[in-house]
């Protein structure tokens, strides 16, 4: 029952309409050296390392949805070593698909460290770089929730 008065939030009344639906992804802040890896799209669009739970991941721990992006972005030869979610990302983005809905996605960021191997792209990426974090300026790569995202990440590091 709930309390009379109560600071819950009850929204059994609430229209539909009022609610959001998210995607949820996973998110890397991989670094080496003092640089963080970046990844750029097939439509030209700068990214991190990481994406979408698939629907019958809804039990799987994040953890193993993180290693299942990495070996389908970067390959199974990268080594790394997962730290901490650190950020919680926001974004909105239009699907590259018939129609270009529109859809947002909440993200885990997690922090990472490259310990070795090498890169292979997916067919969906078309570059990688490692941009050094000092004086990184993410608005020459991320827009939107990613550029939020990584804001927060680097200040982050810097406190």
């Amino acid at each position: 029952m709930l309390p009379r008065g109560g600071s819950f939030w009850y929204t059994a009344g609430m229209p539909a309409a009022d609610k959001d639906l998210y995607y949820v992804a996973v998110k890397l802040f991989l670094e080496r050296a003092g640089a963080l890896l970046i990844l750029k799209d097939v439509h030209g669009g700068w990214d991190l390392p990481g994406g979408r739970l698939l629907r019958r991941e809804f039990s799987v721990p994040l953890t193993r949805v993180v290693a299942r992006k990495l070996r389908e972005e970067l390959g199974a030869a990268l080594r790394y070593r997962l730290g901490e979610p650190k950020v919680f990302l926001r974004h909105q983005r239009r699907e590259h698909v018939v129609g270009r809905p529109a859809v947002r996605i909440f993200a885990v960021g997690y922090q990472a460290s490259f310990l070795g191997g090498s890169i292979k792209l997916s067919r969906r990426h078309s570059e990688f770089a490692w941009v050094p974090l000092r004086g990184l300026r993410p608005e020459q790569y991320f827009r939107g929730g990613w550029l939020t995202g990584v804001r927060e990440y680097l200040a982050l590091r810097r406190s």
